[in-house]
This record gives C-alpha cells, sequence and structure tokens, in this order.
C-alpha cells in the first residue's frame, strides 16, 4: 500500500497548477483512484453554451493521470496516449470525473475515467496509458508543499 501523504501530496501538486485558477478543479486521491471535480462556468463554455471538450479533457486526463501516479511514489507519470469519447454536453452544475488504474505492469499504467453531471448522467468517458518519467515528484513545485496550504 502506498503512504497515504503520498495522495496529499498529489493534490497539493495539482491544486498548485496555474490553470487550476481557471478552471477551480479540486482533487481527491487515494491508490488506484481519484476524483477530479470542476464548477461549470461561463468562462469554460464555447461559442453554444456548453462546457469545452478541452475542460472535459482535463477533468478525464488529471483523474486517470493522478489514478495512475498514486500508484508510483518516486517520479511523475506522463500521458502516453489518450482516448476520449463526448457524450453528453454540460450547460450548468458541476463536473465530477473518476479515474481508476485498470492494468499496472512494469513499465506502463492504464487507466479509465467516467465524467458525470450533477444529475449522475455520463457525461464524457475516456482511457490513458501512462508510463514513468525521469522526473523525480520531489523537484515538481508543489508536491512538496503542506497539502493543509492549498485550500
Amino acid at each position: 500500500m502506498t503512504d497515504p501523504s503520498h495522495y496529499r501530496r498529489l493534490e497539493a501538486l495539482m491544486h498548485a497548477a496555474p490553470i487550476i485558477e481557471l478552471t477551480g478543479c479540486r482533487a481527491t486521491i487515494s491508490e488506484g483512484r481519484a476524483e477530479i471535480t470542476i464548477p461549470v462556468a461561463r468562462n469554460l463554455m464555447h461559442g453554444a453554451g456548453a462546457v469545452h471538450g478541452c475542460i472535459l479533457f482535463l477533468a478525464l486526463d488529471n483523474a486517470a493521470f493522478f489514478a495512475a501516479n498514486s500508484l508510483v511514489e518516486d517520479v511523475m507519470v506522463l500521458t502516453a496516449s489518450f482516448t476520449v469519447y463526448f457524450v453528453k454536453p454540460v450547460t450548468e452544475g458541476q463536473i465530477r470525473s473518476v479515474g481508476r488504474v485498470v492494468y499496472r505492469g512494469r513499465s506502463q499504467l492504464v487507466a479509465e475515467a467516467q465524467a458525470h453531471d450533477d444529475k449522475g448522467r455520463e457525461v464524457a468517458r475516456g482511457s490513458g496509458l501512462f508510463v514513468p518519467s525521469k522526473i523525480p515528484l520531489s523537484t515538481i513545485p508543489g508536491y512538496g508543499d503542506r497539502p493543509d496550504r492549498n485550500p
């Protein structure tokens, strides 16, 4: 089992990322699983009035990515490939994406994620291939920060 403080440091890492200021994205990470929430806001919408696909991709990729990195404690994983399926537009409320690792090999991990709206309807799904990098987590701004400093 992975040290739970690793999950809190990963949450701090995500919350410290500059794009989080734009999206309001929040993370809860546990062993092989991550939940990402993003409040729907007008600045995240495309011209037709629904959340832009890049935001749905962010929710799915972050959920799958952090689920994968929850199982790798020394280095950052990298998204090698990711497939997204957009199912339904989102115009209000909150997006909730849950990722889980479905395969862990010696040199790669596969994780899947599903995103739902406030009514529990699936709005997107995706799966990705993640590989450990050579970038030590300890060198990434945000990872070593105290989790209680990141709201």
